[in-house]
């Protein structure tokens, strides 16, 4: 039990004594934040080592919460690590570290809890650490951290209308003691879909999600590439698993209801990350669509689907954590991620370079990286609905399409950043552009290299481990795909490519005049790559659907001020001063409230 307490004590003690210490002490704070986030990553490793299933009224641990306990403390260590060196040039170093390190224990407190109200408290402190997080940039953040924190913060009120309902159907805060049938009751189908939005804002799911392009855009990257693109997924993830196969029973409508938000968040943020000029923002925007093959795996409630949902959240986590961390990289060198003023960064960049790459082969499920087998597992899942019914079919066509899209993408930003013609780098940086240090290039090599060995090693390591002792009776029915044998394949296959690149340079090197597409362009005409898939920004009906999305028709956080701001100024004409109205206001309301109460009973 001790070890389990130290998950909460070390990141909350040390993160509240480096709030304290003054700006000025950079190196101690450095310090306190790196050996928190290790220590908090040590005890992780202890507890998943220690307790393979631990239960009381307050704290449960299982196969579930083990395995995301660990990686919490993973990518908190190796953010941290990161953060030595990119976050030098912040001034608010101690808010920094200290909302880290409580942000560390606060998703710690979140995956321990075995109570409604202790889940409640831990999650809804998660949303204030986000806030104070992204505020470190400084003014320019405001209008993000204020979004994000309504966007977040509202899903709680959320939660907590869902948590009061459970309560007068279970009569228990317990969650390992709570089993509801949303067909029995529509209290209960209203709760489930209560707790879904709290944790779809949380993941980002669509239509939840305008708060993370937001944050990557303004928020320093090492927050980004913890926050929304890590911890946030494997705790929004986590909540929604738990509701599917632990608290909730759910029915057909439940099931499509999930399986619809899935394939629309895969295919919409998918489309918008194709036109995006920024580095950030368009990893944002694929943060967004990854999200919907978890939601997707998950919603098929069916175990090969659930297996392949929580992997996808695992595997997304580490591979869209490393391509935050690379872009971090990019813009700590060139100080810019607009894409329009990069390219050629390849030679002057190679470990980012390579990093970046076998993180966007994951991302685009391209075998024999990670992200592959957890979407051939969803897949299956999809599949596996065939015997319900016929809306498998768009399910699957759905998140298929948005993998070859997401290859798309990154082809288009592997070009802009990494390929074709540099820039005049001297001139933008005043200096030589050259690889980041060690304390950058580790995590970020890390992590590449866990989208290499959890695509290779797919079932001796991450499945066996981690997913298959979370999810019960997972069917091994992975149809011709054996990782190691495959790997071999292209192994094979790249090194004939080699002998045979190296047999065509014995011939005699013939020069020729260049053709115009071969020569160099000067700077002024240089082509970037920036505007790939524009045509497609002004195809009929798209270009009426991008021209809306620039204009926030479908942000929910732009469409409730709106909507409060009309409710606001109506409600402010019966503001009258007579005691009388408002007595009369107030009882229509409970009448209002009653009434739906009965109706949902």
């Amino acid at each position: 039990m001790s070890d389990l307490m130290y998950l909460l004590y070390i990141p909350f003690i040390i993160g509240l004594v480096v709030l304290v210490l003054p700006k000025r002490a950079r190196a101690l704070i450095e310090t306190l934040g790196f050996l928190g986030s290790g220590a908090s990553l040590v005890y992780a490793i202890k507890v998943y080592i220690k307790f393979a299933n631990y239960l009381s009224d307050w704290w449960r641990i299982d196969g579930l919460a083990r395995f995301i306990l660990l990686f919490i403390g993973v990518f908190g260590f190796l953010i941290a690590l990161f953060s030595l060196n990119f976050m030098r040039r912040f001034n608010r170093l101690n808010e920094y570290y200290g909302y880290l390190l409580l942000t560390i224990g606060s998703s710690f407190g979140a995956i321990l809890a075995n109570n409604l109200i202790v889940l409640l408290v831990f999650w809804g402190f998660l949303a204030f650490t986000l806030y104070m997080l992204i505020n470190i940039s400084g003014s320019m953040a405001s209008s993000a951290s204020k979004k994000t924190l309504i966007i977040v913060g509202g899903s709680d009120c959320l939660m907590i209308i869902a948590i009061v309902f459970i309560y007068l159907l279970a009569h228990t805060y317990r969650m390992d003691g709570i089993n509801i049938s949303v067909s029995a009751t529509k209290l209960g189908a209203v709760a489930f879909v209560l707790l879904a939005l709290a944790s779809f804002a949380k993941a980002g799911a669509m239509p939840m999600h305008s708060w993370i392009p937001d944050c990557a855009e303004f928020a320093p990257i090492p927050v980004t590439a913890f926050l929304p693109a890590s911890v946030d997924k494997l705790l929004g993830i986590y909540l929604l698993a738990r509701l599917v196969t632990d608290l909730f029973i759910l029915n057909t409508a439940m099931k499509i209801f999930l399986l619809a938000v899935g394939a629309f968040t895969v295919l919409a943020a998918v489309m918008m990350a194709l036109i995006q000029h920024d580095a950030k923002k368009l990893l944002s925007y694929h943060a967004v669509s990854q999200v919907g093959y978890m939601v997707l795996g998950i919603g098929t409630c069916n175990p090969i689907g659930i297996a392949g949902g929580l992997f996808h959240m695992l595997n997304h986590a580490i591979y869209k954590g490393c391509l935050f961390l690379t872009a971090g990289s990019v813009e700590h060198r060139t100080k810019t991620t607009e894409l329009d003023k990069l390219g050629g960064l390849a030679r002057f960049m190679p470990i980012t370079f390579v990093s970046f790459l076998i993180a966007a082969f994951a991302i685009s499920g391209v075998p024999p990286f990670n992200g592959f087998v957890s979407k051939w597992m969803v897949y299956q899942g999809l599949i596996e609905l065939g015997k319900e019914g016929r809306l498998w079919i768009i399910w699957l066509v759905s998140a298929m399409f948005g993998s070859a899209l997401t290859l798309a993408s990154f082809m288009k930003l592997a070009h802009t950043i990494f390929l074709g013609q540099s820039p005049n780098y001297e001139k933008m940086t005043g200096g030589k552009i050259k690889e980041v240090g060690f304390s950058m290039c580790f995590p970020m090599i890390a992590l590449a290299g866990l989208c290499l060995a959890f695509g290779i090693f797919a079932f001796r390591l991450p499945l066996k481990n981690f997913i298959y002792p979370a999810v019960n009776n997972v069917p091994e029915v992975f149809g011709m795909w054996k990782p190691t044998f495959a790997t071999i394949l292209i192994l094979i296959g790249i090194v004939v490519g080699f002998i045979i690149y190296l047999m065509g340079r014995i011939k005699p090197r013939e020069e020729e005049i260049p053709f115009i597409g071969g020569e160099v362009l000067p700077e002024e005409v240089r082509v970037t790559g920036v505007d790939f898939y524009n045509t497609i920004r002004e195809m009929g009906l798209l270009r009426t659907i991008y021209r809306k999305a620039e204009e926030k028709l479908f942000d929910i956080y732009d469409l409730g001020q709106k909507f409060f701001g009309f409710f606001a100024r109506g409600v402010s004409r019966a503001h009258v001063g007579v005691l009388t109205s408002y007595t009369s206001w107030i009882l229509f309301g409970l009448v209002v409230l009653l009434v739906i109460l009965i109706n949902l009973l």
